[in-house]
């Protein structure tokens, strides 16, 4: 089995590199909307797509001869990609669009050339070596096995100004023996604005509220922030530290993804969860704030491929299925519970229901049923 991981580390380059880093991530940026321009004139007169490739672009625009030429064809790779997903499934991904300079994401894409005499992209003893800017400096806090192939590396660079080098490899690994879902090994979680998740047996992860706890702080950095004289020096050096903050946040919110899906996958066969849309929760319920920092939504995709690599399963339960109204003891439907009961009483057998427990004991029923249905079925 063909296995992908990626090693994300922070660079520091020289001036002479910032500025070429720069250059690239303006060049790849101004070759997408180029051809996608383009795109829309020939699809309006033709009535076909069509996405040219960067080097014609390069007598009339010589400046991107500059930087360098992997990073251009990854960008028509992208825009085919994107226009082939939106042909597929336009409700699910939209038309590709134009790139701001001032909201896009600041990074590009070169791939590793593996040449007779050496690669293109190789680490060195405190550094990556990269096409065009020579060796970065860069803090290599994992090294990749002797046997993992570089593919290709990804500068990038955060809105506070730190740049990271994410280099992607690839190894082969034997593939893992499939394991079945039983009444054992898999549990049932149901997700909960102010607790994360509670699983089938009532338990929940002690997780702290990470933008909450910063709340305070951030509240009082910006109201700084608003009577300062916008575009002064002590403005910007504010809006820096704003947003630093922002992004420690954010670092902490992934950090418990990634180590409580490591936890539940190495422990449990499988995890039934619902495929519940968080952005429309987060919308329609007031609860957008506690939804966006929970990060529930990346958790799964987390939990998701660590469990694959084991050769485990992450059922996903129909989103419209009542399990927060169905009594975990017999199965009876309370058609009138309301959103912030978390116990009720089952009006069919008399007993106490936990909201969130016996939800989480119904969405695992129902994934185990559903997993051996669509087996037979195949």
């Amino acid at each position: 089995m063909i296995m992908r991981r990626a090693i994300k580390v922070p660079i520091y380059p020289i001036p002479s590199q910032e500025t070429l880093i720069q250059k690239t991530f303006g060049c790849t940026r101004f070759i997408w909307n180029q051809m996608l321009s383009d795109e829309q004139h020939f699809y309006n007169e033709t009535g076909k797509r069509f996405i040219p490739t960067p080097a014609s672009y390069k007598k009339q625009f010589p400046f991107l001869k500059e930087v360098d030429s992997l990073a251009l064809e990854n960008v028509q790779m992208n825009q085919n990609k994107a226009f082939s997903n939106f042909l597929k499934n336009p409700d699910k991904f939209g038309h590709p669009e134009f790139k701001s300079k001032k909201k896009s994401k600041k990074s590009y894409t070169t791939n590793c050339l593996h040449n007779k005499s050496r690669e293109t992209i190789f680490l060195t003893k405190d550094g990556i070596r990269l096409p065009k800017l020579g060796i970065v400096r860069a803090r290599m806090y994992r090294f990749p096995n002797r046997r993992w192939t570089l593919k290709s590396a990804t500068v990038s660079q955060t809105r506070s100004g730190r740049y990271f080098c994410s280099l992607l490899y690839e190894f082969e690994v034997p593939t893992p023996d499939e394991v079945l879902p039983t009444e054992e090994n898999t549990i049932g979680l149901d997700y909960s604005s102010p607790l994360f998740y509670v699983d089938n047996n009532g338990h929940s992860p002690e997780k702290l509220r990470y933008f909450r706890n910063s709340e305070e702080k951030l509240a009082k950095l910006q109201h700084n922030l608003s009577r300062m004289k916008k575009g002064s020096k002590n403005y910007f050096k504010l809006l820096h530290k704003i947003t630093r903050l922002h992004e420690h946040i954010a670092n902490q919110r992934k950090d418990f993804a990634h180590k409580e899906s490591r936890r539940i996958a190495n422990a449990c066969g499988a995890v039934c969860v619902e495929d519940i849309d968080l952005k429309a929760i987060s919308q329609s319920l007031k609860l957008g704030k506690s939804t966006m920092d929970n990060g529930f939504g990346m958790f799964r995709i987390f939990l998701g491929y660590k469990l694959a690599e084991q050769g485990k399963h992450l059922i996903y339960i129909d989103k419209w299925y009542p399990s927060s109204k169905t009594c975990c003891f017999c199965d009876g439907y309370n058609k009138s519970l309301k959103l912030g009961e978390e116990e009720w009483i089952c009006p069919h057998c008399g007993k106490l229901v936990p909201r969130n427990m016996g939800a989480a004991i119904n969405i695992k029923r129902e994934g185990l049923r559903q997993f051996y249905a669509e087996r037979q079925s195949a």
